[in-house]
C-alpha cells in the first residue's frame, strides 16, 4: 500500500450511512488525527453547511473535526461561478432548488436571488422539492440562465437504504429543459481541484477514499488521484469488477487501510 500524505475523503456510505454509524470510519478517522495526518471530507451532500456537518460528526459519529475539513459542491459551486462571471456576483442572480448549505454558499457570494430571469438555476438536493420548484427552474433555464447542477449522486445510502440524489433532481430538470448540466461535484473533477487548491495539497500525494465508483472514484480517474473503493455504501465488488478502469485499491472496511 502506498502511503499517502493526504487523503480527501466522501462521508455518505463512507463514513456512515444516514444516522446510522459505520464504527471502522470512527477509529480510521481517529488514526488519522493520532498520527497527524492531512485530511479533509469532500462531500457530494450540499444540504448542510460546513459547520452543521461538523456538528452531525460530532453528534451522531464521535468525530470532532473543523469546518475548515469539510468540502461541498456547495462551496467549490460557489468558487467556480466566482471564477467565471466578469463581473462580480453581486450584479448576478440566481434560482436555486436546494437547502440552507447550497442556499448559504451562494448567498455568501452576493448572487441575488430571482424565480423569475437569474443569470444562474443551480440544482440540488432538496427534501422539499414541489413541482412548482421545477416549474420555475425549467422556464428559467428555458429564458437563457446557466444551468448548473451541484453533482450527479442518483442515490444516497442511508440507514433505509438507497434514496434519492440530487443528481435524480437535476436528471428530471435537464429532461424538461433538453439540457445537460454543468456538473461541480463528484464525478467532476472540479470539486477535487477546488480542495487541492484550497488546501495546497500536492496531487501526487493525496488519495480519495469512497464508497462509491460512479462519484468517488471517477472523480479521482479525472482528477489525476489515486483511488480507495470501500464496499461500505453503494457499489459491490461485482459491479466494480466489470468495469474497465480499476480503483488504485479497494478494501472491504476502513480498518483494513494501513496508514
Amino acid at each position: 500500500m502506498t502511503h499517502y500524505a493526504a487523503y480527501l475523503i466522501d462521508l455518505d456510505g463512507t463514513i456512515y450511512r444516514g444516522q446510522e454509524q459505520i464504527p471502522a470510519a470512527q477509529r480510521f478517522i481517529q488514526r488519522l488525527q493520532d498520527q497527524h495526518q492531512e485530511f479533509a471530507f469532500l462531500t457530494n451532500n450540499t444540504t448542510k453547511t460546513p459547520e452543521q456537518v461538523v456538528a452531525n460528526l460530532a453528534q451522531n459519529h464521535q468525530i470532532k473535526v473543523q469546518p475548515e475539513q469539510i468540502i461541498t459542491p456547495s462551496l467549490a459551486t460557489a468558487h467556480y461561478l466566482q471564477e467565471q462571471s466578469l463581473e462580480p456576483l453581486g450584479e448576478k442572480s440566481c434560482y436555486i432548488i436546494g437547502e440552507r448549505g447550497l442556499k448559504q454558499a451562494l448567498g455568501d457570494t452576493g448572487l441575488k436571488y430571482n424565480e423569475f430571469d437569474p443569470d444562474y438555476v443551480v440544482v440540488g438536493l432538496d427534501s422539499d422539492v414541489t413541482y412548482h420548484k421545477f416549474e420555475l427552474a425549467t422556464l428559467a433555464i428555458k429564458r437563457g440562465a446557466r444551468f448548473i447542477g451541484t453533482n450527479a449522486d442518483t442515490n444516497l445510502p442511508n440507514e433505509r437504504g438507497l434514496v434519492p440524489g440530487a443528481g435524480s433532481l437535476v436528471s428530471l430538470v435537464e429532461t424538461t429543459t433538453q439540457q445537460r448540466a454543468t456538473y461541480i461535484g463528484k464525478p467532476e473533477r472540479e470539486i477535487a481541484d477546488y480542495a487541492l487548491n484550497l488546501k495546497g495539497w500536492d496531487r501526487a500525494r493525496t488519495a480519495i477514499i469512497g464508497d462509491n465508483y460512479h462519484t468517488d472514484i471517477q472523480c479521482g480517474f479525472k482528477a489525476g488521484l489515486d483511488t480507495i473503493l470501500v464496499y461500505t455504501g453503494v457499489s459491490t465488488p461485482a459491479e466494480v469488477q466489470q468495469m474497465p478502469t480499476q480503483p488504485t485499491y479497494e478494501i472491504a472496511s476502513l480498518d483494513d487501510w494501513n496508514l
